[in-house]
């Protein structure tokens, strides 16, 4: 696979500050909160198989990473704490993110109002109960 990107040469997962910090060989550095990455990640589960499929994440605030796999040369997968795991993150898409955190976190945060939903993780739903004749 072939990328446009510079590569990586530094990542470095802050579990403290929920925070994935990744350098690259141009000299930017971006560090992107594991919530960003989580509620961002290319895969099918979230992005949806086509436009207009995409779901959106809630209740990830307190998500964190939990392990970094590499995925080839390419890429990493991620695996976060609520079990997520399936998407993998090129380097391409780990630069853009870096360049266009700003704007898609506020796009992030305008969908969620307009769902009315949270970033915080609510209480579970009560079970259905059967009714009493």
């Amino acid at each position: 696979m072939e990328t446009h990107s510079p590569r990586p040469t530094e990542i470095k997962l802050l579990k403290k500050s929920r925070v994935l910090e990744i350098a690259f060989a141009d000299g930017k550095s971006f560090q992107l909160p594991h919530e960003f990455l989580r509620v961002h990640s290319p895969s099918a589960e979230v992005r949806g198989h086509g436009p207009g499929q995409e779901v959106l994440q809630v209740g990830k605030k307190n998500v964190e990473i939990t392990e970094i796999e590499p995925a080839g040369s390419y890429a990493i997968q991620l695996v976060f704490s609520d079990g997520h795991d399936t998407g993998i993150y090129s380097w391409d898409l780990l630069y853009d993110f870096g360049l266009q955190q700003e704007e898609m976190w506020q796009r992030y945060l305008e969908r969620l109002a307009e769902a009315g939903a949270s970033r915080e993780t609510g209480p579970a739903p009560f079970a259905a109960r059967p009714q009493s004749k």
